[in-house]
């Protein structure tokens, strides 16, 4: 008789192989008990699984495991947990807070419940300002946090093929990591769009 411990086992090796998590991640692949009433005949080939339907991995997922011969079949539900290293609040974060190394750490987070840009070291968010409130245990998002924010004094560095200038300019708006940002200058006035890069620094090209 094929044993139940066999089916589960058939089905979180089969969702593990359709998985390639990140070298810093960690998976975890566990299928539910089935029904202790539930009899399956011995299969003497290789128990066959597949995945029914247009189902996303991440989460819970629904594994058929089938027997040609005898013929039978079973569905298999599998939780599926990818944990990646995020930056977490230590503590409740109000608005206008900005951001200190005792903040934050690093926690592994469910990747389903990441939204939006994260981070995974608290070095690159520290003096930024929060934004909106963040609850103790929470990863801090890029929406959560101004890296740059309006009205702050920032570095502008501007540089092509090895040449860098820098100045000192205003930003106009906010801005997390990696977003564009309006920002005048403090010598030209000139308005400019520049790249946030860090706290209080922006980066434009040629």
């Amino acid at each position: 008789m094929t044993s139940q411990e066999q089916v589960q086992h058939a089905a979180e090796q089969y969702v593990s192989a359709q998985l390639d998590p990140p070298h810093n991640a960690t998976l975890h692949v566990e299928a539910a008990a089935l029904d202790s009433r539930l009899k399956l005949t011995s299969c003497p080939t290789p128990l066959e699984a597949s995945l029914p339907g247009k189902q996303n991995l991440s989460g819970n997922v629904t594994v058929l495991i089938r027997c040609d011969a005898p013929q039978w079949q079973v569905y298999v539900p599998v939780r599926t947990q990818l944990l990646l290293p995020r930056v977490v609040a230590t503590r409740p974060l109000a608005r206008g807070h900005v951001l200190t190394l005792s903040d934050l750490h690093i926690q592994p987070v469910e990747l389903r419940f990441q939204r939006g840009i994260s981070f995974e070291a608290p070095e690159q968010i520290i003096g930024a300002r929060i934004k909106r409130n963040v609850q103790m245990g929470d990863a801090v998002l890029g929406n959560d946090i101004c890296v740059v924010c309006r009205n702050d004094v920032v570095t502008i560095r501007a540089g092509s093929k090895g040449l860098s200038i820098m100045t000192k300019g205003v930003a106009l708006s906010d801005g997390s990591l990696g977003e564009q940002v309006r920002v005048q200058n403090s010598k030209s006035k000139r308005i400019i769009d520049a790249v946030v890069t860090g706290v209080s620094d922006v980066s434009v090209g040629y």
